[in-house]
């Protein structure tokens, strides 16, 4: 039900974005909620009131967030607290940015190395996904796990790529194993 809820509305608006040529607007104002969203749990909570009534609700989103946000987002916030579906909206902002970035071509890569990349390893592995994907533009996500050893994981569009040594002795252990039972 949740999924279908930040679907709906998530498509709302972009739908409403796109129709205004304000895609690029929406996205980073989107982004901006939800992290302002993630890093303030206790305004879910408060949001999710019961003993909250509707007026006062949109009366807080109000003034927490006019002056700051555009008066498309202000009114879609105010729609969405209206029909009490503001326990979705961190739901709804990732559907919405999703959708911007499927939009726009950009992909989403999660890259977990043994030690911390440098700049210019950084720039040599943006270069070749976007040469090997397709993608107009792709957002790095970068981690360490010295428990890898060493070499890689990406993981991009439900594609994982494993170079890290630490796989590499895994099936070299697994091979050995198998060997040894037909020995």
């Amino acid at each position: 039900m949740a999924k279908l809820i930040s679907k709906v509305y998530g498509d709302a608006l972009f739908e409403e974005a796109l129709e205004k040529q304000e895609i690029d607007a929406l996205f980073e104002e989107v982004k901006g909620l939800k992290e302002v969203w993630n890093q303030n749990p206790a305004l879910g909570q408060l949001l999710d009131n019961p003993k909250i009534g509707k007026e006062e609700k949109t009366g807080m989103i109000k003034s927490i967030f006019q002056g700051r946000t555009s008066e498309d987002l202000m009114g879609f916030l105010a729609v969405i607290v209206n029909k009490g579906r503001q326990k979705e909206i961190p739901a709804i902002c990732e559907y919405f940015v999703n959708a911007v970035k499927e939009y726009k071509n950009i992909g989403v890569a999660h890259v977990t190395s043994a030690v911390e990349l440098k700049e210019e390893q950084k720039a040599q592995l943006v270069k070749k996904l976007l040469d090997t994907t397709g993608y107009a533009d792709v957002e790095m996500d970068y981690q360490v796990d010295p428990a890898l050893i060493g070499g890689m994981i990406i993981r991009i569009n439900g594609r994982v790529v494993d170079s890290s040594i630490r796989t590499q002795l895994h099936e070299l252990r697994r091979s050995l194993s198998k060997l040894q039972l037909t020995l």
